[in-house]
């Protein structure tokens, strides 16, 4: 009997991490056209606007602006429809709100994830108590996504949030006392955390701080101009070299992760992070690594606070700068599709096949 126990185990475990894997893949099919759309419309607002730099006025900070409010919604997006994946429409309102409340403080993409399945699970948790059968019809939408909001928005303000924000205040110290260590150490330490959780709050320390200080030390920027764009760029020519390892969404979402990165937006790689976590954050914290010790092994300065190719009229050692988001690019392509299998089911699941399973669950909820 005890053979037989553990047995199924292993089967229910690979069940279960089938169905974890399920609802991220919904998730970020529902924000990729947000990613998509938003990053598009910031990269042409940068790059029309000929500088390293946010447009100040007229239409092309209206188009910014644009791409902005992408960019804002598809954190609770992510959070919402990982949460609705679990536990149908009452997930909905819990995932969203305690998603865009733990962005609020610094939260990212990864905090997105991690409410997204607190919120399902919660919400699940509370279908389980009985209600009297006139109250019944109200459950769905009222009384589940009302205690599930409160719940969820609850362990983000007085749980995690406080969390976050001592974790950025401790990285951005540490950053301060390394600045005498080697350009190795230094090099090797801003690259990833530049690109591990792009824009996330590991991200935003890491920037800000060679941002703040570009007057005074513009090598800082060169090498984190190169970690910030190595992310998309590398997941875009993983797509090139081993298409059949990733879904015709993802292979889409390539396409634009190749224009946000060359404009120095590194959120371009984000649908591939949610889907393949595991995979995809070491082999762009390797390509991240690896770019921006190359720039500060060479000497390359970068005198504006922006990544990407953009830049190279501002760069002081051009071929360089060039070079070492090359090797990034590689880096992180190798080693993503070195992780990644092949997709070898006959009749490939695509996020687009999770969306009709969550719709029929929906309905069943």
């Amino acid at each position: 009997m005890k053979l037989s126990g553990s047995a199924n185990a292993l089967p229910n475990f690979r069940q279960e991490l089938f169905s974890l894997k399920q609802h991220l893949l919904t998730g970020t099919s529902h924000m990729i056209p947000f990613i998509v759309a938003g990053g598009v419309l910031l990269s042409l607002a940068v790059m029309l606007n000929g500088e390293a730099a946010r447009p100040e006025s007229g239409f092309l900070k209206d188009l910014w602006n644009m791409g902005a409010a992408g960019f804002t919604l598809f954190i609770p997006v992510l959070g919402g429809y990982i949460a609705w994946s679990i536990a149908s429409r009452p997930g909905l309102a819990p995932g969203m709100i305690g998603a865009w409340l733990a962005e609020s403080y610094g939260g990212g993409f990864l905090g997105a994830i991690i409410v997204g399945f607190i919120a399902g699970y919660l919400v699940n948790l509370l279908k389980r108590i009985p209600l009297p059968g006139a109250m019944k019809p109200m459950g769905a939408i009222f009384i589940y996504p009302l205690l599930g909001t409160f719940l969820t928005s609850g362990i983000v303000i007085w749980f995690i949030g406080y969390p976050i924000a001592h974790l950025m205040t401790s990285l951005n110290e540490w950053l301060y006392s390394l600045q005498g260590a080697s350009k190795i150490v230094l090099g090797a330490t801003l690259g990833a955390m530049t690109a591990f959780d792009m824009g996330g709050p590991v991200n935003k320390v890491a920037t800000l701080f060679a941002q703040t200080q570009v007057k005074d030390h513009p090598y800082l920027m060169g090498g984190v101009g190169v970690a910030i764009c190595t992310p998309p760029l590398g997941m875009w020519l993983a797509t090139i070299l081993s298409p059949q390892k990733y879904s015709g969404e993802e292979r889409q979402a390539g396409k634009a992760a190749l224009m946000m990165g060359m404009i120095g937006i590194s959120e371009g790689a984000i649908p591939f992070a949610v889907a393949d976590p595991f995979r995809v954050l070491p082999a762009i914290v390797l390509g991240g690594v690896t770019g921006n010790i190359i720039a500060f092994s060479a000497g390359v300065l970068n005198n504006a606070p922006w990544g990407g190719w953009i830049v190279l009229p501002v760069v002081e050692g051009r071929f360089w700068y060039v070079f070492a988001t090359l090797m990034g690019m590689l880096v992180t392509a190798f080693a993503a599709n070195l992780l990644k299998p092949v997709k070898t089911s006959s009749v490939p699941r695509q996020p687009s096949d999770i969306i009709v399973d969550a719709d029929v669950n929906a309905d069943k909820g």
